[in-house]
């Protein structure tokens, strides 16, 4: 059975993160400066270079960075991703990728 930190979501135990990161989609650091480029102003070359970034260094930023590093690090990547998703509804979805239900 687990117990403790162990039973919340890894923005439950990042205190940075505070889950209001949709709240603030500028993603505004505590000074207000924005922490990034605003994904909206990005090409696709740029926003699919700066997924390929987050996702190289996931692991490492995950198990090694500062606990505001990996807040820095979710907030990031949901913007980025959720931009995405929002340039390409209709996604190409490999069937492979797929499970039978």
């Amino acid at each position: 059975m687990m117990t403790g930190s162990t039973d919340m979501s890894p923005e439950q135990r990042v205190p940075e993160w505070g889950g209001d990161h949709l709240a603030d989609p500028a993603g505004a650091d505590t000074d207000g400066d924005t922490l990034g480029v605003d994904p909206t102003e990005l090409s696709d070359e740029d926003l699919i270079r700066e997924m390929h970034s987050l996702h190289r260094t996931r692991l490492d930023t995950l198990r090694h960075a500062a606990d505001s590093a990996l807040a820095n690090h979710l907030r990031r990547t949901a913007e980025l991703e959720t931009e995405y998703l929002a340039r390409h509804p209709g996604r190409e979805v490999d069937p492979s990728r797929l499970r039978d239900v």
